[in-house]
């Protein structure tokens, strides 16, 4: 007989069949006449009962939590039971039996250090086996979105020889005999593949070796990067307004279960409609010293700065226009006012900014005029300034942080649960 999924068997289509599964022992309860477990796979738990006058009776009553089984029954409601149905046992078999489990039902709410220590087996919980499904969803809807948006996904290098963002936050590393780093960012070989594709994007690792210890800072995260040709700012925030509202109103419709398990607002996502607001970074600078902060104009915001921020919009809006002393070489200058690039950040409540983007320069001289002003490395650059040589067009693009979108979503406590490895600047195991 086939194995059938446990998600199934609760939907009610296999109401008085005999049924097939295998999983893992979720929970174990026993009393004189009757065993029961709490079977889960990845669609869900269901109780099993074994009786006393049952021949698997003695490996029913052998086997421990977080053993592998596969169980053989008569599927039937039972409105007692966790979703309303169960199976009475015939025949149990023990395919791993486990040793005693470290993680018991109250440890994950003593010691968070302990679970992190333990992520490995904390894998199995509940809980993360819920995140882990949205964050699956949220991935397949950001591939839709740029599918049904004309783009083509493209696959970066991870290795680097020469910094996108900064410096400061690069991971380097000994490749042979040469220095190279961990990408921070795929945009400067996205930008040449658009002179061929057009529009490309991708969704792959990116590393920042930043010295922060906040609830949104990883220094390895998942980033979502497209850059298109022949476009401008307004294209570009229309875009990246339009993915995570379609990411928002797919996950609402499509993860109702996973958010209700979780305690998530769902409400929340469904309030997130285009256009989305959008202040300058001057006005941001005049919002915040009105609520008593003291950041001056050419200052980069903080975290408290933009938590304080997001805390008037109540969901994602924008903040562009921002002084060309704290962005990157490659953004593009205001021809009427050079002090200021064509930047946007997104920003969410509680969370803060969770995307950067903007247009990027494509005057070659002036190209060139930025990486000298900044002391960088001209033949780093040779090759990327060759784009401006060769049919340069005006482009965009932007990146979004998946874990911090997520942590947002789903009213995360922590970014570590939105990754099912978390790595912060104190946590690299397992």
């Amino acid at each position: 007989m086939p194995v059938v999924a446990i998600q199934t068997i609760l939907d009610g289509k296999y109401e008085g069949k005999s049924v097939t599964i295998r999983g893992w022992i979720y929970r174990k309860r026993e009393s004189k006449k009757t065993i029961f477990l709490i079977i889960r796979d990845a669609s869900g738990i269901i109780q099993c009962t074994v009786k006393r006058d049952n021949p698997s009776w003695a490996e029913a009553k052998r086997v421990t939590k977080e053993s592998s089984v596969m169980i053989k029954g008569t599927a039937k409601q039972d409105k007692r039971a966790p979703g309303g149905y169960e199976i009475t046992v015939e025949k149990l078999s023990i395919i791993g039996l486990a040793e005693t489990f470290p993680i018991t039902k109250g440890k994950g709410k003593e010691s968070e250090q302990f679970l992190r220590d333990n992520r490995h087996l904390w894998l199995r919980s509940s809980r993360m086996n819920l995140i882990m499904k949205v964050r699956s969803e949220v991935l397949r809807f950001t591939h839709e979105f740029f599918r049904k948006e004309g783009f083509i996904e493209v696959s970066p290098p991870m290795f680097i020889s020469s910094a996108c963002e900064g410096g400061s936050t690069l991971f380097g590393l000994k490749y042979f005999d040469k220095q190279l780093y961990l990408t921070q960012s795929a945009q400067l070989y996205l930008e040449a593949l658009i002179y061929s594709l057009e529009k490309v994007y991708c969704v792959a690792p990116s590393f920042r070796a930043e010295k922060s210890r906040t609830i949104r800072h990883l220094t390895e995260y998942w980033h979502i990067e497209p850059e298109w040709a022949f476009a401008d700012m307004e294209d570009l925030m229309r875009v990246e307004e339009d993915l995570v509202s379609y990411i928002c109103q797919r996950t609402a419709e499509n993860c109702k279960k996973e958010m209700e398990n979780l305690g998530a607002d769902i409400s929340k996502l469904k309030a997130v409609k285009t256009p989305f607001p959008r202040i300058t970074y001057t006005e941001a600078i005049e919002k915040l010293n009105a609520k008593g902060f003291k950041t001056k104009w050419g200052e980069d915001f903080g975290f408290e700065d933009e938590k304080a921020l997001a805390e008037e919009f109540g969901g994602p809006f924008f903040v562009y226009a921002y002084p060309r002393q704290i962005k990157a070489f490659y953004c593009k200058s205001h021809r009427d006012n050079p002090d200021l690039v064509m930047s946007t950040d997104m920003l969410v409540p509680r969370i803060g900014e969770i995307s950067t983007g903007g247009a990027r320069e494509d005057d070659k001289e002036e190209l060139l005029k930025r990486i000298r002003e900044l002391g960088l490395r001209e033949e780093d650059y040779e090759w990327y300034v060759d784009l401006r040589r060769y049919g340069t067009v005006p482009h965009v693009g932007f990146g979004l942080g998946l874990e911090r979108l997520l942590t947002w979503m789903l009213d995360l406590e922590n970014i570590i649960d939105s990754i099912p490895f978390p790595r912060t600047i104190r946590r690299f195991y397992p």
